[in-house]
């Protein structure tokens, strides 16, 4: 994969959604120990885990060559990954989306369920173990 600056001054791409868009094209991996892997992308998680089809696996002395119909590559074993220059193309020409529905994946700022009170809405216990509810009834 090769950038050139003006390609990154022109819009900034995350690494997994160029790899997202990168499904069903075809991609090169080298792994940490030297092997290499071609073949079409078909999954990735945000681990950057990746699931190849149609897969040529080539050895680190590039003479032995394994071809497989899938495979499964664990993402802290890659090294680099080679991507078209057309999925790339295809990265750039999407709208940068930040903090899309990033409020409602939160927890306590996101939509109430059912009739849970609000955080800040606790109401203290009348009467019972409660000690400022002993103090008001001395005042009184």
């Amino acid at each position: 994969m090769k950038v050139t600056s003006q390609s990154t001054a022109s819009a900034m791409v995350l690494p997994l959604s160029l790899i997202q868009t990168a499904i069903d094209h075809p991609i090169l991996i080298e792994l940490k120990n030297g092997e290499t892997y071609n073949g079409n992308l078909i999954k990735c998680d945000t681990w950057m885990n990746i699931f190849l089809r149609d897969v040529i696996c080539t050895s680190k002395d590039g003479d032995q060559f394994l071809k497989l119909p899938e495979c499964f590559i664990r993402g802290n074993t890659i090294k680099y990954m080679r991507i078209p220059d057309e999925v790339i193309d295809m990265v750039k020409d999407e709208p940068v989306r930040r903090h899309q529905n990033y409020r409602s994946a939160r927890g306590r700022a996101g939509a109430r369920v059912g009739n849970r009170p609000q955080p800040n809405s606790k109401k203290p216990k009348q009467g019972g173990n409660n000690p400022n509810s002993r103090r008001k009834k001395a005042e009184n």
